[in-house]
């Protein structure tokens, strides 16, 4: 039946053609009517239609342009909010960095107790010691940090950091006290080399040799003088070739006992040359070194002649005349070829000497010792 039908169609089509056909041909044979409409040509059909799919285009474009311009200004929007995010963030770290700064700043203007230090004349030690602090709390030390000190007087503590102070809790201490150490030191007590010290009075105490914590004098009363003479060596060429501390039978210096952990050496400077007459604790007897003198024997105090074994430098046998004569008071177990910092007799000799002439030593005072200061600052001062 679906077939019928579908012939049906076909043949009513096929008339409605040749009807339309035959409508066609009698509109032509009336075509001279005035009142007749001419048909339309096909260019102007196209015509027509083109500006149409031309406006749909351009409609296009636009759409596509504004969504261009959207993703543009989307993209804008998310780069402007990451950059305030980033500058969000800087700020935020900015922030926290300068808060870190202000912490730091109220842990050293008092938020923790400190001790600070200041010192005149510290000496520069050699490689193999520093100095020490210590807080004497309950009759006990308490370390407040090691440090070094340069030509300038600087601190530097044990990571080569400038310092001045160090964070230690010393508000109950009631003395502070300045050793010398060993640079490699095991021992967690004060060496016996006490340099420096002084009573806390309102949290500072002022820093001497002569504190009953350090050295307990200043040298004061020391005196004595040098007699030049060659007794190791009666038959050298040069007969005022050394000195020694040596007068009427017995030794020529005054000076006070030191305590544990110092000792006093004499020195004779030559040309800018310092060389040792030997280390000793009781001035009237002999010193620990003959090494430059003669084969013949001293007399029983400290003293050196200069015959051999001149050290770099220098030559001997050498008179004595035009010396300079230290006497120093040292570190037991300093190795410094030069005298330390205490030198409470200095003379100087003439250029020219008299054997068995006897030279004056001149006591140098306290000024030139070192001195110090250390605050005592609690927290929250």
């Amino acid at each position: 039946m679906y077939k019928n039908t579908l012939n049906s169609r076909f043949l009513n089509g096929r008339r409605g053609l040749a009807l339309a056909v035959a409508g066609v041909v009698t509109l032509a044979a009336c075509g001279s009517d005035d009142n007749a409409t001419e048909d339309t040509p096909i260019d102007t059909v196209a015509e027509e239609a083109a500006p149409a799919e031309d406006d749909a285009m351009e409609d296009d474009a636009m759409e596509e342009d504004a969504m261009e311009d959207d993703a543009m200004e989307d993209d804008a929007m998310e780069e402007d909010a990451m950059e305030e995010d980033a500058m969000e963030e800087d700020a935020m770290e900015e922030d926290a960095m300068e808060e870190d700064a202000m912490e730091e700043d109220a842990m050293e203007e008092g938020s923790v107790p400190i001790v600070q230090l200041q010192f005149d004349g510290l000496p520069v030690l050699g490689d193999a010691a520093v100095y020490e602090g210590w807080a004497i709390v309950d009759g006990a030390p308490v370390t407040t940090g090691r440090f070094t000190v340069d030509e300038a007087g600087t601190q530097f503590d044990d990571d080569g950091n400038e310092v001045d102070h160090f964070a230690v809790d010393a508000t109950d201490a009631t003395a502070f006290v300045l050793t010398i150490e060993p640079t490699f030191d095991d021992d967690p007590a004060p060496s016996d080399i006490h340099l420096l010290g002084g009573d806390i009075v309102d949290g500072t105490a002022r820093l001497s040799i002569d504190h009953p914590t350090a050295i307990t004098t200043d040298f004061a009363e020391a005196a004595g003088s040098v007699e030049v003479v060659v007794p190791t060596a009666p038959d050298s060429p040069i007969d005022t070739a050394g000195i020694w501390f040596f007068k009427d039978g017995a030794g020529s210096l005054t000076l006070p006992d030191l305590p544990a952990g110092w000792v006093y050496e004499g020195w004779a400077v030559f040309d800018g040359i310092p060389v040792s007459t030997g280390r000793f604790t009781d001035p009237n007897m002999a010193d620990d070194f003959d090494g430059f003198s003669g084969d013949g024997s001293g007399p029983a105090t400290p003293g050196e002649d200069f015959i051999q074994n001149a050290p770099d430098g220098l030559e001997f046998p050498r008179s004595a005349a035009g010396a300079t004569v230290v006497v120093s008071v040292e570190p037991i177990d300093d190795d410094s070829p030069a005298p330390f910092v205490l030198k409470p007799l200095v003379g100087e000799l003439p250029a020219e000497v008299e054997r068995l002439g006897e030279y004056p030593l001149n006591n140098t005072g306290t000024d030139t010792f070192p001195t110090g200061v250390a605050n005592i600052v609690p927290a929250d001062a």
